[in-house]
């Protein structure tokens, strides 16, 4: 059974990743992706500091790329790069492609929320704001992946990758999701789940699961397990009620990454925790149902 969801009814979306960080941004790409009710209006490649990979931005494009190749969508999605570095401080936009299609989607003419789904750094949507302000009075919301557990705050890898970013977006007025550490780390997977729900579909299910076990297999010790920590932003989208919530007034950020309580800025929406069957088992049945639909299974 299809279903077709009416043009005007789908939820606008962007999403913007740091796929070649490690191994789970690509389940959430794919997701967003294989969502019916999303317009999805591009993917945006993110960097991830220079700790890694001095070419972090343009890894996560190659990546992006293999994925719409493997799911044999190369050319009908739009992807674009993003910022290839942090900003150098909280007044100076770093300009991209990825964050001209930022401002080129909030300035469109249309009454629906433009979801932005953030899984690595707020780089993009800063610099977004600062090279057209105008664009901070559109119905934006952003769904973000990142900071370390309320109230204190402290060391987080997205954050840490631009730290000026994060500062300019919860200044702002945007509309802000923020699911921090401890709850997106309560989207855990086993191996052996994956390789029965996700390996047998298709070519993207086996590479999702192969790059997944060949990441984890260089970890100091052995696991059986990965957090899908990036998955939730496509979840919440779907389901806002998704996990427990409540809206905070926006902290400000020290260079430690924590949080400065000074109740000067507008509420944000902070999840403690994120519904994980939801989001993983419709995950599951959307890829069983695409390698359906192209004859994979």
């Amino acid at each position: 059974m299809e279903f077709d969801y009416p043009q005007h009814k789908k939820l606008r979306v962007i999403i913007n990743t740091d796929t070649k960080a490690e191994a789970d941004d690509q389940y959430a790409i794919v997701h967003g992706i294989l969502t019916p009710s999303f317009e999805l209006h591009g993917i945006i490649a993110a960097h991830f500091g220079d700790k890694i990979s001095q070419t972090s931005m343009l890894d996560s494009r190659g990546e992006i790329d293999l994925l719409l190749r493997l799911m044999g969508l190369e050319g009908s999605i739009r992807a674009e790069n993003g910022a290839p570095h942090p900003m150098p401080d909280e007044l100076t936009p770093v300009d991209s492609a990825g964050a001209r299609l930022i401002i080129e989607e909030a300035l469109k003419d249309d009454d629906r929320t433009l979801n932005i789904a953030f899984c690595g750094p707020l780089t993009d949507m800063a610099s977004a704001l600062l090279l057209e302000p105008a664009i901070e009075g559109r119905n934006i919301r952003v769904i973000w992946i990142g900071g370390y557990t309320w109230p204190a705050g402290g060391r987080e890898y997205n954050l840490a990758n631009d730290i000026h970013a994060a500062s300019v977006v919860f200044k702002s007025r945007l509309e802000v999701w923020q699911v921090p550490y401890n709850a997106y780390r309560m989207m855990p997977v086993s191996h052996s789940e994956l390789i029965e729900k996700v390996y047998p579909h298709g070519r993207i299910g086996a590479y999702l699961v192969e790059q997944l076990l060949e990441y984890n297999s260089r970890k100091k010790e052995a696991i059986e397990y990965r957090s899908l920590g990036d998955s939730p932003v496509i979840g919440l989208i779907m389901y806002p009620e998704g996990g427990r919530s409540e809206w905070r007034p926006a902290p400000e950020i020290d260079p430690q990454m924590h949080y400065i309580h000074n109740g000067r800025h507008r509420a944000i929406k902070v999840y403690e925790t994120v519904d994980p069957r939801f989001i993983l088992e419709d995950f599951f049945a959307k890829i069983a149902r695409f390698a359906r639909s192209s004859n994979e299974d």
